[in-house]
């Protein structure tokens, strides 16, 4: 009865734990949500051009591609870096925030400048090899995502023991890339099911049909839109945290000190999450416009092109 009895004890405590751990891992989750909006934005441009029966496909390639970035080789190097140079992960985390900013100040100026590629050669045309280029090239940008994703989840829980710590970033990477790969595939798949029920007899559900068709191309430019606001956000909110964590504490402070300002109002919570957001956004811009500048003045130097 003794042995039962500190089982029990036992099971209780891994019970707790793995309840802890779950716990955590949501947590993480959600303060890499930024970074996951971008993910999911990101990823349906590589599907176009492709063939209707190679998306589904594709979209699997790139999911396992991103788990295995985030796997084997990210988290590993997360948990040996958190355990002998935790400083060196706010360095990390700020660089891959200043890389957020770059891509949000990027895409913005694309977006105003009304640049495109909507006459590329249809990707189903080239064959496969344009097809295995597609799927490196999404991976070898996930990587980069990954890696934020990854290095802003261990930020929350670096306290944690290393074997709770891991489980945790396992738990976050599973979670991540089922989210948002099946978000893509939904997504990419949509104006499918959308000519699928326009071909019915039901008026309804050629209603429907008809509508699912002309949401995608909204949807995806809402999802274009929101996916630079993440990136301007999330890179501006990692560069001030930072900063103030390394010592450099007037940034953030300013931040508070405009957080104050709407401390009374009512609903000030919501008024001090936009101020701290819009402030974000705003050094995110900054930050990414001078970052664009230097790169395009690199890159003129070398007689390449800015874009």
């Amino acid at each position: 009865m003794g042995l039962l009895d500190d089982v029990a004890a036992l099971a209780k405590l891994a019970a707790a734990s793995v309840d802890d751990v779950g716990a955590a891992a949501g947590r993480a989750s959600m303060k890499a949500a930024g970074v996951v909006v971008d993910d999911a934005a990101v990823t349906p441009g590589y599907v176009r051009g492709l063939a209707a029966n190679r998306e589904l496909p594709i979209v699997r390639k790139i999911a396992v591609g991103s788990l295995r970035n985030k796997v084997l080789f990210i988290l590993p190097v997360a948990l040996v870096l958190s355990s002998v140079a935790p400083a060196l992960v706010e360095v990390i985390l700020m660089a891959g925030g200043g890389y957020l900013c770059y891509e949000g100040a990027h895409k913005l100026i694309g977006a105003i400048r009304g640049d495109d590629h909507d006459h590329d050669v249809p990707a189903a045309m080239l064959g496969q090899d344009a097809e295995e280029a597609t799927v490196s090239g999404a991976i070898r940008t996930d990587f980069i995502l990954s890696a934020e994703i990854m290095v802003i989840s261990l930020k929350e829980v670096i306290d944690e023991p290393i074997l709770n710590r891991a489980a945790i970033l396992a738990i976050v990477a599973l979670l991540i890339t089922v989210v948002v790969y099946g978000a893509v595939a939904a997504i990419v798949k949509m104006d499918d099911v959308g000519l699928a029920l326009s071909t019915r007899g039901s008026e309804s559900s050629q209603r429907a049909g008809r509508f699912l068709v002309r949401a995608m191309p909204v949807l995806l430019r809402g999802l274009s839109t929101v996916g630079i606001a993440a990136m301007l956000w999330v890179g501006g909110h990692i560069l001030l945290v930072g900063a103030d964590e390394l010592g450099w504490h007037w940034p953030y402070g300013v931040v508070h000190d405009l957080e104050e300002l709407v401390h009374a109002a009512p609903a000030s919570a919501v008024l001090e999450w936009l101020v701290n957001t819009a402030a974000s956004a705003a050094v995110g811009l900054s930050v990414g416009l001078a970052v664009n500048a230097l790169v395009s003045k690199v890159r003129s130097a070398r007689g390449g092109s800015a874009h």
